[in-house]
């Protein structure tokens, strides 16, 4: 691969991303933890941190990026990951959806009045029915081992303290749960899909953790200094697509146009970044938005992407090009109403 990451100096980045560190800090006071389950009530508000991690290059890393905190709805991404390679993808989209859903991602509206099916696979309606197809094909165990394996982290562990405060709080899931039995999306035992789902957001990982896993989808599935292979070329793709479209839940469409980046968050603060062809990026920032999002977290994605070039829709082979007039210079407006 070329120079296509950056296009500056990794000194330079490293300044970018300090003077944006700062910025996104400004948003924290404007934010507040998930204290609906109770024991991430507990987390610090006043965190931040990142790990850029890019397929040429030093990584950069900055703030409290090396804090552990459990992925919550980032495993979404692990899950269906292993789904689209253990079931391929005919099966796991005839039970769930690829569009985005409009409702908070905890929402069983849209599936009870609009859908027979979840819209899509990273609200919890849509990974819980993931969860209820793996758990007759892997164990908890073996999602454990797949985790690590993808973020190169041998310390990923089960949080037993979040996973029974989720457990203990999480009626609206359940209702969820058994709402997808009813429709048939659920063939297996509910409560163990509910288990294994909750396990699984239950994880703990780091923003290092996340960017190498997300630097391995920037890749298109393979390790950028090993060269081996982690996962197909067809499940990153959709994967990359489903966390542009829907990893941000019903701010989606906002953060890609304002970011760009492929993303998928979690209310424990954690944001997973994909900057295709060019970098993975991991976040912890444990206030949140209305929507459930990192509020520093987002904004300092926001201030990195525009200043590093790193959303999907800049074309990096042009942007040392020489600049040209804009067609529109020559453009005469019509004085007709």
């Amino acid at each position: 691969m070329s120079d296509s990451f950056l296009l500056i100096s990794h000194d330079e980045a490293v300044r970018i991303v300090d003077e944006a560190m700062d910025t996104a800090r400004q948003e924290i006071p404007k934010g507040a933890v998930a204290d609906y389950i109770p024991e991430l009530g507990k987390g610090d508000p006043e965190k931040l941190g990142i790990c850029i991690y890019p397929l040429e290059g030093e990584k950069i890393k900055a703030g409290d990026c090396e804090d552990r905190f459990t992925m919550q709805s980032i495993s979404k991404i692990f899950s269906l990951c292993i789904a689209l390679e253990l079931l391929g993808p005919g099966k796991v989209f005839e039970k769930i959806g690829a569009e985005p859903s409009g409702e908070a991602f905890n929402s069983l509206v849209e599936l009870d009045l609009n859908s027979n099916k979840p819209y899509n696979p990273l609200i919890n309606s849509g990974a819980i029915a993931v969860a209820g197809m793996l758990i007759e094909e892997v164990t908890f165990h073996d999602m454990q081992i797949f985790a690590r394996e993808l973020c190169d982290d041998d310390g990923i562990a089960l949080n037993h303290a979040v996973y029974d405060s989720e457990m203990a709080t999480c009626s609206r899931n359940r209702a969820i749960a058994y709402l997808l039995e009813s429709k048939g999306i659920i063939d297996t035992d509910v409560e163990d899909a509910l288990r294994f789902y909750t396990k699984m957001c239950s994880l703990e990982a780091n923003a290092e953790s996340l960017a190498t896993f997300a630097n391995r989808l920037a890749n298109d599935g393979v390790g950028n200094r090993s060269g081996k292979r982690y996962l197909s070329a067809e499940t990153v793709r959709i994967v990359k697509t489903l966390m542009l479209t829907c990893g941000m839940y019903d701010g989606s469409g906002t953060y890609a146009v304002e970011v760009g980046i492929p993303t998928k968050s979690g209310v424990g603060g954690g944001l997973m970044a994909v900057s295709n062809n060019r970098a993975g990026i991991g976040v912890f920032g444990p206030a949140l938005d209305k929507k459930g999002n990192s509020i520093a977290g987002c904004r300092l994605l926001k201030e990195i992407s525009n200043r590093l070039h790193l959303s999907l829709f800049y074309n990096t082979s042009f942007m040392s090009a020489a600049p040209k007039d804009y067609s529109l210079n020559e453009f005469k407006q019509s004085n007709e109403s």
